[in-house]
């Protein structure tokens, strides 16, 4: 059993790793930057070093980091999400320093960190995926012959891409020309790879991922479905288990080509099989995350299984503890992804103070979060803030409650996703519980919503109204 793991990352990610570590009666160390001093996962951790004084490159210095975790005692390190996480050159180093790596092999993190990579491994499993380029686009010219034969729409994609970034749809000659340099650029800025490849656009889609566990014994399980359709700029703002759009036959289906792809590769640790599903049923591979996902908390809701839990056991050479029969599901489980951020204007980050945090409670309720009152988010991170999970027996009460939930949640100083939240989760559309990647395009309304006020100015025009009443 590991006596002491490094997490190689930082904020709710890293806060995440210490609470299965501490529960399991682990050692955690953190690393932090400068900026990341007063951060809570360097105040959550046993122990705590500092890293470096760049904001983010300290992150990735992968040199730096392995000689902390061996100089600080630590078996096994955790990569977490974002980072170094799906970086097959850390994750060598790691284990040819003689330490445990929470995490499928560098190798299968390489070739499915490839998406042509990837998607050769997965026709050769004969596992369905979108019609594409078959390598890397060479030119333009090849792009904008490829587009013709396949017919717009189409995807320009980074090759090493990941999280969304370094994608973009093209529906003529002329938006193929204009994106195909920014997306070069993009993907070299975000992957240091400005590798490209095309897929045909699979035109409101379902975005539909699949849970997956193996072990170094054989063993391979899904976990069942997320649904991760309701999106802005293809980067994922609320995630829902089980979907409500796949019937028990699709379900199956899915989750048995899920395990295939795992198999293909021979995938060892926690990962996540995405897949793009049009409106009819059909399904295809989209791409496999070759790590723990932010929205693994809906899964853990919904089928009491502690997924980093299972990933350090793993790691520690376990045999998974349950077969795929022995695994099922109860209600539903929506994740709000409660971002720095101003809906109304194109999600643009808010770094600044929270002035006020105080976080809903209740059953059915988890709030995985990295602020509090007085904490500065820098503006060198991802935007979250914290990812509120709603569970309830149905799907109605789960919407009913994540209403009552989203009401009590209050951040200030910041602006957040809230109160677009709010009015997601209020409205008709939502409540009946059919999502597409269109839904935020379909519905521009519900960004419609009403800023909220700051209860001073509330408590202000309360004491004047009395004072008025009172003829003070």
């Amino acid at each position: 059993m590991f006596k002491r793991i490094l997490i190689a990352n930082r904020g709710e990610c890293a806060i995440r790793i210490i609470r299965s570590c501490c529960e399991l009666g682990i050692k955690s160390v953190a690393i932090f930057s400068e900026a990341d001093a007063n951060a809570l996962h360097v105040k959550k951790a046993d122990f705590a070093v500092m890293i470096g004084p760049d904001p983010v490159k300290s992150y990735l210095n992968i040199h730096r980091i392995v000689t902390i975790a061996l100089e600080t005692g630590c078996d096994a390190v955790h990569p977490g999400f974002g980072f170094l996480s799906e970086n097959a050159d850390f994750a060598r180093a790691v284990t040819e320093a003689g330490i445990a790596y929470i995490g499928p092999s560098p190798d299968a993190i390489r070739d499915m960190g490839s998406k042509t990579k990837a998607r050769e491994s997965m026709i050769a499993a004969g596992i369905p995926v979108i019609p594409g380029s078959e390598s890397e686009l060479a030119s333009i010219d090849e792009a904008l012959q490829l587009a013709h034969e396949m017919g717009y729409p189409v995807m320009l994609k980074a090759a090493a891409g990941g999280g969304g970034r370094g994608i973009r749809r093209c529906d003529s000659d002329a938006e193929l020309r204009e994106n195909y340099p920014m997306t070069k650029r993009e993907a070299a800025a975000a992957f240091g790879n400005d590798e490209l490849f095309m897929e045909k656009c699979i035109v409101e889609p379902h975005h539909i991922e699949f849970q997956v566990l193996a072990d170094t014994h054989g063993n391979v399980v899904h976990l069942f479905e997320r649904d991760c359709s309701i999106q802005r700029r293809n980067q994922k703002l609320i995630e829902i288990a089980p979907s409500n759009f796949l019937t028990p036959e699709l379900r199956e289906q899915m989750g048995a080509v899920a395990v295939k792809a795992a198999r293909a590769v021979d995938y060892v640790n926690a990962g996540t099989v995405e897949f793009l599903v049009d409106r009819d049923h059909n399904f295809w591979f989209m791409e496999m995350n070759t790590r723990l996902q932010v929205e693994h908390t809906i899964t853990e809701t919904i089928t009491g299984v502690d997924i980093v839990a299972q990933q350090i056991a793993i790691a520690e050479g376990k045999a998974l503890p349950f077969t795929q029969d022995e695994l099922s599901f109860n209600g539903f489980a929506i994740e709000f992804r409660i971002n720095a951020e101003d809906p109304k204007n194109d999600f643009m980050p808010t770094p600044g103070r929270i002035t006020r945090y105080n976080s809903p409670g209740g059953p059915g309720i988890r709030v995985d979060g990295c602020v509090y009152a007085g904490y500065e988010i820098p503006s060198y991170y991802d935007s979250m803030c914290a990812k509120l999970t709603v569970f309830a027996p149905d799907w109605k009460s789960t919407v009913q409650r994540a209403k009552r939930a989203l009401a009590e949640y209050d951040i200030r100083g910041v602006r957040t996703t809230l109160p677009l939240y709010i009015s997601i989760a209020g409205s008709e559309v939502f409540m009946k519980g059919e999502f597409d990647t269109g839904f935020m395009d379909k519905y521009p309304e519900l960004l419609d919503y009403k800023p909220r006020k700051p209860r001073e100015d509330i408590a202000a025009a309360v004491a004047v109204a009395i004072a008025a009443h009172c003829g003070l």
